[in-house]
């Protein structure tokens, strides 16, 4: 897993004053993030499979900037992955401050919309860039309506402070996938859904979907078994009351 240097926060929520927080932001006004990242389960997926909960950060929709006071310019990613940070200083300032975290997130992701597509491929770009994220992805699920990648995923790595695109590998109309060196996971654009590959263990991170099928296949497989069992138990019983009958006609 490739992260950047990390410098330790200069206080814990525990052991300092009341840390400054960020001002509210406004909400989204589409329903992309519910429906391509909460619903499917990303996220947990994303905690599950990293774990260290209390060092590594995933969330969606919490404000970066350099400082709580100093929000002009501040960016809402619908998606961020941090690796060893102080989780708790930063949902108590309720965003993420680089100088005092010490480091930027690692990884982000923003999803398309309507209303928010063009700005991805620009603003945001640049913005990321400037704060200096390694990796900035971008999932269109309308397959490259909203966003200029024609493939509907595109990604970018940071190299000496500008961001370069990462290589997109087509499979065939509806799959395409590139490769996070920071988060050592495929990023998946399937049938218009976001997938994560782990190619190291050769399988997809689990959707709340995937975990449900699985649930109801050991369900049913324990059910078959148990009728298998009271099956043969039945047929041992009827076998035995044969051997009885013909031993005593």
């Amino acid at each position: 897993m490739s992260t950047r240097p990390f410098a330790p926060s200069p206080a814990t929520p525990s052991d300092a004053a009341p840390l400054a927080q960020f001002p509210e932001f406004p909400s989204r006004d589409d329903m992309n993030n519910p429906r391509y990242l909460y619903d499917p389960g990303h996220p947990s997926a994303l905690r599950r499979h990293f774990g260290a909960p209390d060092r590594t950060m995933v969330l969606g929709e919490i404000p970066i900037s350099w400082h709580p006071r100093r929000t002009l310019g501040a960016l809402k990613p619908d998606l961020l992955v941090a690796f060893n940070v102080d989780c708790a200083r930063i949902f108590a300032q309720e965003g993420y401050s680089i100088n005092e975290i010490g480091k930027p997130p690692d990884f982000v992701l923003e999803v398309a919309s309507r209303n928010t597509g063009r700005h991805d491929d620009t603003g945001k770009r640049e913005g990321y860039a400037n704060y200096g994220v390694p990796e900035y992805w971008r999932y269109d699920p309308s397959g490259g309506r909203y966003h200029r990648a024609s493939q509907g995923l595109a990604g970018d790595r940071l190299v000496s402070g500008t961001y370069r695109p990462i290589p997109i590998h087509r499979v065939d109309d509806n799959r395409y996938w590139g490769h996070s060196d920071v988060l050592n996971l495929d990023l998946c654009w399937e049938y218009s859904q976001l997938r994560w590959y782990d190619p190291a263990a050769r399988r997809y991170l689990d959707t709340f979907d995937d975990e449900a099928d699985g649930r109801i296949a050991e369900r049913n497989a324990r059910i078959a078994a148990e009728n298998e069992r009271n099956a043969a138990a039945a047929q041992i019983q009827q076998l035995q009351e044969e051997i009885r009958r013909l031993q005593n006609p």
